[in-house]
């Protein structure tokens, strides 16, 4: 959903027209629905939302969302009280407190009906809803774990409470949007709703001592890129808990590219403001209504200019999927793969990083996760993408710094080193996903570590 995903917690590439072994389960507290709710009570602020990135558009994609939401404008953002009792009431903000007062499945199934009849949830986006209910319990469930009841019904009656919140009064981003963390904390709300979803005893990270050398790095006042493909909405949230005991700083500062959908769609859109998003309009769905397509350019290329001042002061990092949208798998084989690299995609991210003043450094980095929040089977143009959910084992990695000088010295013109560059990194990726598929797929495990990937669990 962001999870974004990354979404989706949706992570995509710039696009080149805008510029030239058993393990034990790692134990974490569930929090109370008695907890969670008292964290989630509303006031008005008087804070101005700066100019948008709206969480509607024009075009397709705009139009598919003029059917979920109704557009309206808002000058306030929405702000949590964290003590029901301080006098600051929901009344405030005319909130529905139907799904945060949810004590049972049947409180949250009968809120949403309540809240479409009463004309809250479009029709189209309260069959989201109970769609992604189901499908989230049968996951949790399917895990095993104790309390498995208990977080369904916890975590979605906060996830509802959020949606129906957007839809009210949709959010703002910004070209870059820093993750809301107070006084909602949306960046550890994606995380207790991913979380149930990975099966950490068949989960993995390849070369955690490189994701050491990347903080380091970045401590140091480096830029770090990360070229990687982009499997699921919940990308960067398996990023943040696979590193989350080793080095919870990378999940927390890494900035996502992320495109227009899961900025758009209303059950991403709360995953998505828990993270730190570049917003582009991905290359895919760039031609989905010839008359944005200006439109289009002009948004990348304001975002591109954010990026490049924020990589200028140094100590950034950067993720970026150059495929331009999440992997498929092959339509013959069924067997998923990282899907090819945009050479201008990659060649652009490397001159922002050379041309910042700040030194810089180029990974690439493999994600294995697709099971967790699997895309569609094709491309869809249209907002309100089926979302099916499950309870799987995924999988990190990590290779060392890919030097463009050191691939390239052979080349004899530019363009031959673009595609030089961009195939290194994604043989890369590709060598490292192969490994997490033994490890995890065919259920090797650490023994499927090579003599260029090391696998480890972090959390052990």
């Amino acid at each position: 959903m962001t999870l974004t995903f990354s979404s989706s917690a949706a992570t995509v590439a710039v696009a080149a027209a805008t510029v030239t072994s058993s393990a034990r389960v790692p134990v974490y507290p569930l929090a109370s629905t008695t907890t969670l709710r008292g964290l989630v009570s509303f006031r008005l602020t008087a804070k101005k939302l700066p100019p948008p990135l709206r969480s509607r558009c024009g075009g397709a994609s705009v139009r598919a969302m003029s059917e979920l939401v109704q557009d309206k404008e808002s000058s306030a953002a929405p702000s949590i009280a964290l003590d029901e009792a301080a006098g600051e009431t929901p009344s405030e903000l005319n909130h529905s407190r139907t799904f945060l007062d949810a004590r049972s499945e049947q409180d949250l199934l009968s809120g949403i009906k309540k809240e479409a009849e009463a004309g809250r949830l479009p029709a189209n986006v309260a069959s989201g809803m109970e769609e992604l209910y189901w499908n989230y319990k049968n996951a949790v469930l399917s895990s095993g774990a104790s309390r498995a009841e208990e977080t369904v019904i916890s975590n979605m009656s906060v996830a509802f409470d959020r949606m129906l919140l957007g839809v009210e009064d949709p959010y703002t981003f910004n070209p870059y949007h820093k993750a809301i963390r107070e006084p909602f904390d949306y960046y550890m709300f994606v995380h207790t709703y991913i979380r149930p979803l990975i099966d950490f005893k068949n989960s993995y990270v390849g070369n955690a001592s490189i994701f050491s050398e990347l903080e380091d790095k970045i401590r140091q006042g480096h830029n770090i890129v990360l070229i990687s493909n982009h499997q699921s909405e919940a990308d960067p949230a398996v990023i943040s808990l696979l590193l989350e005991a080793q080095s919870p700083f990378i999940g927390e500062n890494i900035k996502c590219v992320a495109g227009d959908r899961v900025i758009t769609d209303p059950l991403c859109v709360p995953f998505s403001m828990g993270r730190n998003l570049i917003c582009v309009y991905s290359k895919k769905h760039m031609n989905d209504d010839p008359e944005l397509v200006d439109m289009k350019r002009k948004a990348n290329t304001r975002s591109l200019k954010e990026m490049a001042t924020m990589l200028r002061s140094g100590g950034q990092l950067i993720w970026i999927a150059p495929s331009g949208g999440r992997d498929r798998p092959d339509p013959s084989t069924g067997e998923w793969f990282p899907a090819p690299f945009d050479s201008s995609s990659v060649d652009n991210m490397r001159r922002l990083v050379e041309h910042s003043g700040a030194p810089g450094h180029i990974y690439p980095m493999s994600l294995l996760c697709y099971d967790i929040m699997p895309p569609p089977p094709q491309v869809e143009k249209e907002i309100g993408e089926k979302r099916l959910v499950g309870f799987h084992g995924t999988g990190l990695s990590v290779g060392p710094e890919i030097s463009f000088s050191d691939v390239t010295a052979a080349c004899e013109n530019p363009n031959e080193a673009k595609e030089a560059y961009s195939q290194a990194l994604y043989n890369s990726v590709n060598e490292q996903y192969k490994i997490l598929n033994s490890a995890i797929k065919h259920r090797i495990g650490v023994d499927a570590s090579s003599s260029t990937v090391s696998l480890s669990q972090p959390w052990n």
